[in-house]
């Protein structure tokens, strides 16, 4: 029995390289796309939280000052929602310049809304009164909404825009004259040499102390912000990592045993030795079929046919070993003991005999050469372990494992599908506990000798539908 990339000549240290080269890649791929789902369902969650959040704001402004002119800060929070919008349509994993110029909109429109004038306003305020009702708070708003959509980066690039931002509106305040030099004339006149005081109620005073204060504190919660938006996304790409792993589980072990293997640490680095029942598969005479048709077709091939067999092993709690080229390697109780692994094994048997016929049929009315599958099945102790250093594998050896390959190799000779041993038969009659129709097809032969078993062994053969 040869491999494919045996007859293709391609060397085994180039197809081992392709392979942690493609393993590399799929663990990139996965982790892209588990952020790339992330961020979308973050985005949507931002816009939905900034919706709230704009609809809370519209309410409390004309609580807190119930006056008409009001309502052009109410009109302006629909460019906000205009803004949120249009970064849920245009947000993408990686650098993203139209979502960071929407990002950048949204900074430099509330720094415009909270340093200027409302110009319906019917008060002449001087310019720096808008600095001292403590609307830098809004800024918090847009800074834990870029928590729940981007990376820490951009958190730190808002906390760095908004400090930007904040410093030129405090310096084009600076630069506006006073508008009512009279009000500010009475304050001091009023306040007397107490200049701490004036500077804290006069309508033209900044307050640098508090401005600085402000921009300090607001680096502080963006840092901070920054860093728990990194752990978290470190977490999401681990948590992509294991749920490829488990993936990876699922494509080797039954769904059962991947939740069992998923709750334990470290179940397979255990060397053991238990019970198992291993199942061989191959494709009679696939190295002349392979010879007289294209790499496509044979490739096409390989892949219905293990898909086929595959389905199988997994429906019927087996442990998909390796693939053999053109065949398959399949054990029954592992990595852990069950209560019917031998009749399992034999089910698993008869039912990729079935469903090779079915797949026969197919390929004859497609005008096809149908394939003929052989098995060989055996039950005994096998040892289960850990090999390799750097490239683990998950190994099931012993000389059970090799009297089930030539268990499999004796039906040419015997003239039937499916070879199983005694062994096997009388352990899956234990275990089912009465006698069904999956022993009917079963006819017991006469002893057989098998290399590296030091006895005959008497076997049962299951004969090959007609074609």
């Amino acid at each position: 029995m040869t491999t494919l990339a045996e007859r293709l000549d391609l060397p085994a240290a180039l197809l081992r390289a392709r392979s942690r080269r493609d393993t590399e890649t799929d663990t990139v791929q996965f982790a892209q796309a588990a952020l790339a789902a992330a961020k979308q369902e973050g985005l949507q969650l931002a816009v939905r939280a900034r919706y709230v959040a704009l609809a809370v704001i519209a309410c409390l402004l004309p609580i807190i000052n119930p006056a008409w002119e009001q309502l052009y800060y109410v009109a302006l929070l629909g460019l906000f929602a205009l803004i949120g919008w249009a970064q849920a349509r245009v947000g993408r994993v990686g650098v993203s310049r139209p979502e960071l110029a929407l990002l950048f909109c949204d900074l430099a429109l509330l720094t415009f809304v909270i340093v200027g004038p409302n110009p319906f306003g019917s008060g002449h305020w001087p310019a720096a009164m808008q600095l001292h009702f403590g609307n830098f708070i809004y800024f918090f708003v847009i800074l834990s909404g870029a928590t729940l959509a981007y990376s820490w980066r951009t958190v730190i690039a808002v906390g760095t825009w908004t400090s930007a931002l904040w410093i030129i509106g405090i310096v084009w305040v600076w630069w506006q004259p006073d508008r009512n030099p009279a009000l500010t004339a009475r304050i001091a006149a009023a306040i007397g040499s107490d200049h701490r005081l004036f500077q804290l109620i006069s309508p033209n005073s900044i307050v640098f102390g508090e401005r600085i204060q402000e921009i300090v504190v607001f680096m502080i919660v963006a840092v901070t912000l920054a860093v728990a938006v990194r752990r978290s996304n470190d977490l999401l790409i681990r948590h992509a990592a294991v749920e490829r792993q488990r993936g990876n589980l699922a494509r080797y072990f039954s769904p059962n045993v991947v939740e069992e293997l998923s709750g334990h640490d470290e179940p397979l680095k255990q060397v053991r030795t238990q019970n198992v029942a291993v199942l061989f598969v191959d494709i009679v005479g696939f190295t002349a079929f392979a010879d007289a048709r294209t790499p496509d077709e044979v490739v096409r091939t390989l892949r219905e046919f293990h898909a086929l067999m595959e389905q199988e092993v997994f429906r019927h709690s087996g442990t998909l070993d390796k693939y053999l080229g053109d065949g398959l390697m399949a054990t029954f109780g592992t990595p852990f003991v069950g209560k019917a692994d031998a009749i399992n094994a034999l089910r698993c048997a008869q039912a990729m005999m079935a469903a090779a016929d079915l797949w026969n049929k197919r390929r004859k009315t497609a005008g096809e050469t149908p394939i003929r599958v052989s098995f060989g099945l055996h039950y005994g102790p096998v040892v289960l372990g850990d090999i390799g250093l750097t490239c683990l594998e998950f190994a099931v050896i012993g000389s059970t494992v090799n009297a089930a390959s030539r268990l499999e190799a004796l039906t040419r000779a015997l003239d039937c599908a499916l070879v199983a041993s005694d062994d096997l038969v009388r352990q899956a009659r234990t275990e089912l506990d009465s006698a069904e129709a999956v022993f009917r097809p079963l006819m017991a032969q006469v002893p057989q000798t098998i290399r590296g078993l030091e006895q005959p062994i008497a076997v049962w053969t299951q004969v090959r539908a007609e074609a």
